[in-house]
């Protein structure tokens, strides 16, 4: 008998086992199953999308692995043409040959002379408005498309009627220089609208490329040279100087050409004909006395800092003082004769090929206008008024512009 309970006890115990067995095993399942999905509940998927991966790639990407001028000058000429970045990891096709790989991305490449195909599901606003957070002069940046907008680092600053907007015309040839077209008037008229307006108006630049603008009147602003200061020590100035006898009369034939009904040179030349004192007051006359606006620029700039460019000379010689300009702005001498042509019929020299044209340009109808013949008694009265003031100017300069042979 006692045989037959043991016998019998030992299903049910083994049963038993095995029921508990499974129980714990349920149980540890269940728990997995419910920390799984807490964790995905509260952790972002790990499945990026084209857009995020794109993201990710280009806030880690630093502009200034672009040195080179060759690989600049293809982006910035397949920015213009279709305003987006590239990145083979973003859904981009390539087709062509002769890549040129950036840096330590082995998979970045831009093919030269290629079609860019962009598949339907890449959604290119992320290249067009991808924020680059790494710089001071912060702005919008696509994917090594068309750069950030900064801060002008050079400046030309006058005169007016010198030859600045030739200068800066020509300037714009040389594929490391963008410049603002219209002249922002930032630091004499539009100060209050502060430096993010300022920048807002600026051209996209690459990295190693100069951001320029031109605003003749700053050389004469007594405000300008402490505010362009503010902005940055390190600004590089541009100044077009010309004979100042031939510049006011210059300046007036511009103001006369909008109304008519101005008095003479003659008379606004002079507070007094009789004694032949000269009215400094008008600004045709105060814009030439270089070397007490001069004066007011050292305070803030070291002369080492500022170029004058000869107005003579960027007209009998255009590529020289364009070489100098180059220099000054620590480029490569791009810019030489073989971009000029002599036009006859203006006076001055004109771009055979314009920034984005295949087609020569001159300058508008508004420059080279014909002079109104001025009595000659005038003019040798205002040579010898200038005379003192341009021999300090020569002085303070090193360079004599012969304004007075």
């Amino acid at each position: 008998m006692a045989y037959s309970r043991v016998h019998s006890d030992f299903p049910s115990q083994t049963v038993f086992k095995k029921f508990v067995v499974m129980l714990l095993f349920f149980l540890t399942l269940l728990y997995f199953l419910q920390y799984l999905t807490d964790r995905c509940s509260k952790t972002p998927t790990s499945v990026r999308t084209t857009d995020q991966a794109i993201r990710s790639f280009a806030s880690d990407l630093k502009a200034d692995e672009l040195q080179s001028l060759s690989r600049k000058r293809l982006i910035q000429k397949w920015a213009d043409k279709s305003g987006v970045g590239y990145h083979r990891g973003s859904g981009v096709e390539y087709t062509g040959s002769d890549s040129v790989v950036f840096g330590p991305w082995a998979d970045f490449a831009v093919a030269s002379q290629s079609e860019m195909r962009f598949p339907s599901s890449i959604n290119t606003d992320v290249l067009m408005n991808f924020q680059y957070p790494g710089k001071r002069d912060s702005g919008t940046l696509s994917l090594l498309g068309e750069g950030i907008k900064r801060l002008p680092q050079a400046l030309i600053i006058g005169v007016k009627k010198g030859g600045t907007r030739a200068l800066l015309e020509f300037l714009r040839v040389h594929p490391d220089i963008r410049a603002v077209g219209a002249e922002p008037h930032f630091f004499d008229r539009n100060y209050e609208k502060g430096l993010e307006w300022y920048r807002d108006l600026m051209p996209k630049t690459l990295e190693g490329q100069i951001t320029m603008e031109k605003t003749p009147s700053y050389f004469v602003t007594r405000e300008a040279p402490a505010r362009i200061y503010g902005m940055s020590r390190d600004t590089k100035l541009i100044v077009v100087v010309r004979d100042p006898v031939t510049r006011a009369i210059s300046d007036y034939t511009q103001t006369l050409s909008k109304k008519l009904d101005i008095p003479t040179f003659e008379s606004l030349t002079f507070k007094n004909r009789t004694t032949g004192l000269i009215d400094t007051s008008w600004s045709a006359v105060q814009i030439g006395i270089y070397a007490k606006h001069l004066d007011n620029w050292l305070q803030f700039f070291p002369m080492a800092q500022i170029l004058f460019v000869s107005g003579e000379c960027l007209i009998s010689d255009p590529a020289r003082e364009l070489g100098h300009v180059q220099d000054f702005l620590g480029l490569k001498r791009i810019i030489t004769d073989k971009h000029f042509y002599f036009n006859q019929t203006k006076g001055f020299p004109c771009l055979k090929k314009a920034e984005g044209s295949s087609k020569p340009r001159c300058l508008g109808k508004t420059k080279g206008r014909t002079h109104p013949n001025i009595d000659p008694e005038v003019v040798q009265r205002l040579r010898d008024f200038y005379r003192p003031f341009n021999m300090k100017f020569y002085q303070m300069t090193g360079r004599a512009f012969g304004w007075d042979g």
